[in-house]
C-alpha cells in the first residue's frame, strides 16, 4: 500500500504494458455506492473469472463521504491478486477519476464500468468481441433503458444537439461502459485537459470505432449522482471541449441582428422624414430592446464558458490528487 499523498497527472510507471501480461483492464469509479459494492462484487468477478483472461479491476474512489472507501478496502484483502484501488483527495468528477484509473491501469484493452449496476457485468464479453474484429474503440447503445422518462428524453435531446455540433457520431453518449485498447488509452493519458468527455476524446483518437447494443438495468441501490445542474454541466464540457461552433453560430446571429437593426433604423428615418414624428410603439420598443439585452447576455454567458475553461488550463493545476494506492506489486 502506497500511502503517501501525491499528485499524480499523467502517464504511471505501471501504465506500461511491458511491465505485466494483464490483458483486461476494468476502470471502475466509485462515489457514495456503499449500498451497491457488495451486489456489483458478486457479479463482476463471476463475469471476469469466467471469461478465462488475466484481468484486473482498478477501482477509483472519487472522495466518497460513506462505508466505500473501507468496502473496497476490504476487498482488495479478498481478491489482492486481481483489485487495486486509487483513493482520490476528494471528489474530482466521474471523468477525472476515469482518467486516474487510465492512467494506473495494466490492460492491453481497458474498459469502463460504472458501480451502479445499471450497465450488467455479464455484458462485457460483447464488447471484447467486438475489440476482437478490430475495433479499437467500442461504445455501447442502452436497450430498454430504465431511466425516469425525462433523462431518456435529455439523453435523445443532448445526442442530436452534440451531433450537430461536434461531428462526433455516438448514438448513445451517457453510456459509459465502453472498451478502448491500448494505444487509445495512451493517447487520452497525453492530453492534459481540465475539462474533458472521455468517450467523445477516445473517438476522436479512434482508427475504428464501432458500437454495439447492451442490456440496462434500473439501478440496484443508491441514487444517481448526477442532477440536472450537473448533466448541464456535463455537457457544456463536451460541447466547449469539442468545437467552436457554439461561438460562430453567435457571430452569425450577432450579424444577422447587427443587419436587422441596421435596416430598421433605416426604416424608421424614412418613416419619420415622409410621415413626421408619431406617438407610440413604446411596448414594441422594449420588447426589441429585452431581445437585444437577452442575446447580448447569453454571448458574454457562452464567451464566459470558453474563457472559464482557459482560466483552468493556463493555471496548470493538477486534475486530481491521489492520498493512497492498494495494490499488490507485480
Amino acid at each position: 500500500m502506497n500511502d503517501t499523498p501525491q499528485v499524480d497527472d499523467g502517464w504511471h510507471p505501471l501504465a506500461d504494458p511491458q511491465a505485466s501480461p494483464t490483458e483486461l483492464s476494468v476502470v471502475i469509479p466509485v462515489y457514495n455506492e456503499e449500498a451497491v459494492l457488495a451486489a456489483l462484487f458478486e457479479r463482476l468477478y463471476p463475469a471476469l473469472d469466467a471469461l478465462g483472461l488475466r484481468y484486473e479491476i482498478v477501482f477509483i474512489d472519487d472522495g466518497s463521504r460513506d462505508r466505500s472507501t473501507a468496502i473496497l478496502g476490504t476487498q482488495f484483502e479478498l481478491r489482492p491478486d486481481v483489485t487495486r484501488v486509487i483513493l482520490l483527495n476528494g471528489n474530482f468528477g466521474q471523468h477525472r477519476a476515469i482518467l486516474a484509473g487510465f492512467a494506473h491501469c495494466r490492460g492491453e484493452r481497458v474498459l469502463t464500468l460504472d458501480a451502479d449496476l445499471q450497465n450488467p457485468p455479464e455484458e462485457i464479453p460483447r464488447l471484447l468481441a467486438a475489440m476482437d474484429q478490430g475495433h479499437d474503440c467500442v461504445g455501447t447503445v442502452r436497450r430498454d433503458r430504465q431511466d425516469s422518462a425525462w433523462r431518456r428524453w435529455a439523453s435523445r435531446a443532448m445526442n442530436r444537439l452534440r451531433h450537430r455540433l461536434t461531428g462526433i457520431e455516438m448514438n448513445d453518449q451517457g453510456s459509459m461502459m465502453r472498451a478502448y485498447s491500448r494505444r487509445v488509452v495512451g493517447l487520452i493519458n497525453q492530453c492534459n485537459e481540465m475539462n474533458t468527455f472521455i468517450p467523445a476524446l477516445a473517438h476522436q483518437f479512434a482508427e475504428s470505432p464501432t458500437e454495439v447494443e447492451i442490456a440496462h438495468e434500473a439501478r440496484h441501490a443508491g441514487e444517481s449522482k448526477y442532477s440536472f445542474y450537473r448533466l448541464v454541466r456535463l455537457n457544456f464540457d463536451l460541447v466547449t471541449g469539442f468545437s467552436l461552433v457554439p461561438l460562430q453560430a453567435f457571430s452569425m446571429l450577432g450579424i444577422v441582428v447587427s443587419m436587422l437593426s441596421g435596416a430598421l433604423f433605416v426604416l424608421l428615418a424614412g418613416r419619420r422624414l415622409l410621415l413626421g414624428p408619431e406617438e407610440g410603439g413604446t411596448f414594441t420598443l422594449f420588447a426589441l430592446l429585452f431581445l437585444l439585452m437577452g442575446l447580448a447576455l447569453f454571448g458574454i454567458g457562452l464567451l464566459g464558458e470558453y474563457i472559464g475553461r482557459i482560466y483552468q488550463e493556463v493555471r496548470s493545476r493538477p486534475r486530481y490528487l491521489i492520498s493512497a494506492i492498494l495494490e499488490r506489486k507485480p
